[in-house]
């Protein structure tokens, strides 16, 4: 048993109507795959306790810990444009929410722990693949920076899962600021229950938000965050996969890794989602999906404004302040990319110009960025006289910069990682661990851990032949 935990469980003394009282579905025989020794720390917990027979019953589902009060949230949403009134947690179940020493409330969550109300037809279950991926993906984003659900630990069910095979279901314990979503508020907002969206709305500007006086400053600094969280991905390659508005986190944290990946060769309109069969996620229309999602939120919030009509036209102004927002966000994570400090008209001209250099021929995105810090990046640009002179210009801009070299190259090699979780290497952790190898998994984690540090092999693009082109979500 998981043991000196303080859980609170503010969510479960919301309105019934959020979520339904669901207890793990114990599993066969559970086997601890990997723990993150330093969330555990975090959260008050024992990273050997947790390897402990009892920790692992825990982390699988098979005992509660004491306190905890298991649920599953309740929430609608609009995947990939179309609407669905009810989803929810059809395999994840809420523990509860977990009082660190410094006061932090942080949800802790089961994915993979049965079915629950909200199943609809799916078993509940996860496979180890889209549990390990997330496990991987997760806290690589954590180490370069960016807001992110985490993953506690990995445990294997001992029992298989069919999908177009039959494969070795896992668990995965996964630690979040909460899990409210965009989605939880349509889910109110469709029912016309303006008491719960009130109710919700209280709990989630409490928990998140304490500076936001209603329903107008809630929306203002989701808005910010947001552009904020997306502008940091494209600034790593990241492309979610499902940015659905049941994906989108109202605590403006990256949430449900599922068909997600980075760049290797750098194209706007990359789509890796197996799912995604019309590019609506690809990774130049993040941005663009974001404000869209915000437009949603805000039409749930309508119902608490007491006059509808200024309401509107309040909220049209918010969301159409994340573009600009955006935007800002965007340039100053590329200025940090080129090494500047300083600020000129055209710099987001330059850095569009090299990634349309990069576009052409699908240069690698984090050799290329990478390699600005190291005078290497030539190496990794196919149109060697396109990007020369570019450089010409970077250089004079540089020279304009004035921080000086090394404070430049610093910069540059904060900003742009040497290793990144290649699809590649996920695929080849996935694959060892299905035959019972985890040696792949604590190396290519212990090389994520340190992203700014060049780590061979780990900062390799693929080699041919090894390029992984299709994600997948697992369910």
């Amino acid at each position: 048993m998981i043991q000196g935990v303080r859980f609170d469980n503010s969510y479960a003394r919301l309105p019934e109507r959020l979520f339904a009282a669901q207890a793990p579905t114990p599993v066969a025989a559970p086997r601890l795959v990997a723990v993150n020794e330093d969330l555990a720390r975090t959260l008050g917990l024992d990273p050997a306790a947790l390897r402990a027979p009892d920790g692992v019953d825990a982390l699988a589902g098979n005992a509660l810990p004491e306190g905890a009060n298991p649920i599953a949230m309740a929430y609608a949403g609009h995947q990939f444009g179309g609407w669905v009134p009810q989803l929810g947690d059809g395999r994840a179940v809420l523990l509860g929410e977990v009082m660190t020493k410094d006061g932090t409330r942080l949800d802790l969550q089961l994915k993979g722990a049965g079915r629950t109300p909200f199943s609809r037809s799916g078993d509940g279950r996860a496979w180890l693949g889209p549990v390990l991926r997330e496990y991987v993906v997760s806290e690589a984003m954590h180490a370069l920076g960016v807001p992110t659900t985490r993953a506690l630990a990995a445990v294997e069910t001992g029992e298989t899962v069919q999908r177009e095979t039959a494969l070795p279901g896992a668990v995965l314990a996964r630690v979040a600021s909460s899990h409210v979503r965009v989605g939880t508020f349509q889910y109110l907002y469709a029912r016309d229950d303006v008491e719960g969206l009130r109710a919700l709305t209280d709990h989630v500007v409490a928990r998140h938000y304490p500076e936001a006086d209603g329903p107008a400053d809630l929306l203002d600094a989701v808005v910010a965050r947001q552009a904020a969280l997306v502008a940091k991905w494209m600034g790593l390659g990241f492309i979610h996969g499902v940015m659905n508005t049941d994906n989108m986190s109202i605590a403006g944290e990256t949430i449900d890794y599922g068909p997600c990946a980075f760049l290797d060769g750098y194209h706007p309109e990359t789509v890796f989602s197996s799912i995604d069969r019309f590019g609506r996620y690809a990774y130049s229309r993040q941005p663009d999906v974001a404000a869209w999602n915000l437009a949603q939120f805000a039409t749930s919030l309508l119902p608490l404004m007491p006059d509808r009509d200024s309401a509107i036209e309040r909220f049209t102004d918010s969301v159409n302040a994340f573009a600009p927002r955006y935007r800002e966000e965007w340039l100053s994570v590329f200025r940090a990319k080129l090494g500047l400090a300083t600020e000129e008209e055209d710099d987001a001209g330059l850095a569009h110009r090299l990634l349309d250099i990069m576009a052409a021929n699908r240069d690698d995105f984090t050799l290329v960025f990478r390699g600005l810090a190291d005078g290497s990046a030539a190496d990794h640009v196919t149109d060697r006289p396109a990007f020369d002179q570019w450089a010409s210009l970077w250089s004079g801009r540089l020279k304009r910069d004035g921080a000086g070299e090394t404070a430049q190259v610093e910069r540059m090699r904060t900003a742009n990682p040497a290793v990144i979780p290649r699809n590649h290497r996920i695929q080849q952790v996935i694959e060892a661990a299905v035959q019972g190898d985890h040696a792949p998994l604590r190396a290519l984690t212990s090389a994520l851990a340190t992203p700014y540090e060049d780590t061979p092999p780990f900062s390799a693009p693929p080699a041919p032949g090894q390029e992984v082109t299709a994600t997948f979500c697992g369910t």
